[in-house]
């Protein structure tokens, strides 16, 4: 017995075939055409500088990749400083049109846990590649920088750990009393940890030391900073007294510069700033439509708009009302 049929008698010899359909809209082939990319134009123009800057771009191969068209335009039309960008996950290539220079670069998974990333520049011939280990234990990497075309010097080493990271490079000192390159190690690195319930940060570069402590809770948020061997001291003080409302303040005690700004957000898409800047000796107020930190797509018709007053201190009279505004099409 046939299982699919469930009749004794049945061959598939005689099994009866479907008669072809008679309605045209079977009958007719199906073609399949390719999905055309979206093309996204973002247009950006600055009151101040009177320009207006252009971004044309599109993600094609199912979003593996992107190709990018920027430039600058004045009110006259002419057009500045056009590049254009391919960028995929393993390959990424910046060509300037005016300049004729084009920088690359490309990374590859070598294994789970080892990566090659290069740069190149086409036109200054120079370049560098970085080895990156990620060792077993989460948030520990040892990196391997070394220039192109390669030197005499030894690969600039950086160990990276969840407190911080290290990095030890070999540098060229030019003596003029012995007329010759002496090669000395460079010690830099970054460590940070908590301290009395807040985030201390040390920073330790060319020769300079920086330490900073961060305090900051629901209300409150206080970031003091030393640099030695300059003894300059500075500190930034935030205070929130409300969902909406925040005050922020900072003070430099080498100079006696000091800032403060207020900010109060109406929802997700408004805010108003307004602050004074001692070192300029200028006041400000500012008014945003549109997330100032987020991207125009989120924001309402996809346009984001500043308006912003500029007062000086010892001129009033010269008070300036700039704007600048951020529009996306999607095509």
């Amino acid at each position: 017995m046939d299982s699919g049929t469930g009749n004794p008698n049945y061959s598939p010899e005689f099994d009866p075939q479907p008669l072809p359909s008679t309605n045209p809209i079977h009958s007719r082939p199906i073609l399949s055409f390719p999905k055309r990319p979206a093309l996204r134009i973002t247009t950006e123009f600055d009151s101040e500088s009177t320009v207006f800057f252009h971004k044309i771009s599109c993600k094609f191969l199912d979003s593996l990749a992107k190709l990018k068209l920027a430039f600058h335009n004045n009110s006259k039309g002419e057009i500045a400083d056009p590049q254009i960008s391919f960028v995929s996950k393993y390959l990424s290539l910046h060509y300037d049109l005016e300049d004729h220079s084009a920088l690359v670069k490309s990374s590859v998974d070598v294994g789970p846990k080892l990566k090659l990333i290069g740069t190149h520049d086409v036109k200054a011939q120079q370049g560098e590649v970085t080895m990156v280990a990620n060792l077993d234990n989460p948030g520990y990497a040892l990196q391997l920088s070394t220039p192109l075309p390669s030197t005499t010097l030894l690969p600039k080493a950086t160990f990276k750990f969840p407190q911080g990271e290290i990095s030890l490079q070999e540098k060229n000192d030019d003596h003029d009393d012995e007329e010759q390159l002496k090669n000395t190690l460079s010690l830099s690195g970054t460590l940070k940890g908590q301290f009395f319930k807040g985030l201390c940060t040390a920073q330790y570069k060319d020769e300079e030391f920086k330490l900073r402590y961060r305090y900051k809770d629901d209300e409150m948020s206080f970031l003091p900073i030393l640099s030695l061997p300059s003894n300059d001291l500075s500190f930034a003080f935030k205070r929130r007294f409300g969902p909406s409302d925040k005050l922020s303040y900072w003070y430099n005690c080498d100079s006696n510069y000091w800032s403060a700004v207020y900010k109060h957000t109406y929802g997700e898409d408004f805010k108003f700033k307004a602050g004074y800047d001692s070192e300029v000796r200028l006041g400000w107020a500012s008014l945003w439509v549109g997330d100032e930190g987020g991207k125009a797509k989120t924001a309402p018709m996809k346009m984001k708009v500043q308006f912003m007053l500029q007062v000086p201190q010892d001129d009033i009279k010269s008070s300036v009302l700039m704007f600048r505004v951020k529009k996306r099409w999607d095509i």
